[in-house]
């Protein structure tokens, strides 16, 4: 699912960075994003993970994504390829498990 969006981080200074990326693949816990511009974030470091507004309504997405900004963890870094290929992002959505499970629960409860 190409979806574009958008990071926001501090970097090690404390100064505030964005990205504007495009997802290639979404799930409830995760995203992996690609970056036209190479940035600099190390693994681990949080991150504020955004679907730009026009996609956020789509009924495919998972409800966290449509809420506005995630915090998000990094968990895998790819660099750039020598092929072209621009350099990509694992994230780690930091959403509340509880939520998640009531929103499978009612799921369950309504089918």
């Amino acid at each position: 699912m190409a979806l574009p969006a958008r990071l926001t981080w501090k970097d090690q200074r404390g100064a505030t960075r964005f990205a504007s990326v495009v997802t290639l693949n979404v799930s409830d816990q995760g995203v992996y994003v690609e970056c036209q511009s190479s940035v600099s974030i190390p693994l681990f470091r949080l991150v504020q993970f955004q679907l730009e507004r026009e996609v956020r309504e789509s009924d495919r997405l998972p409800e966290a994504l449509r809420q506005g900004r995630i915090l998000s963890a990094v968990y895998r870094v790819s660099p750039r390829s020598p092929s072209g290929r621009p350099q990509g992002l694992a994230l780690r959505l930091m959403v509340d498990p509880r939520r998640r499970v009531t929103s499978v629960d009612q799921a369950r409860v309504t089918a």
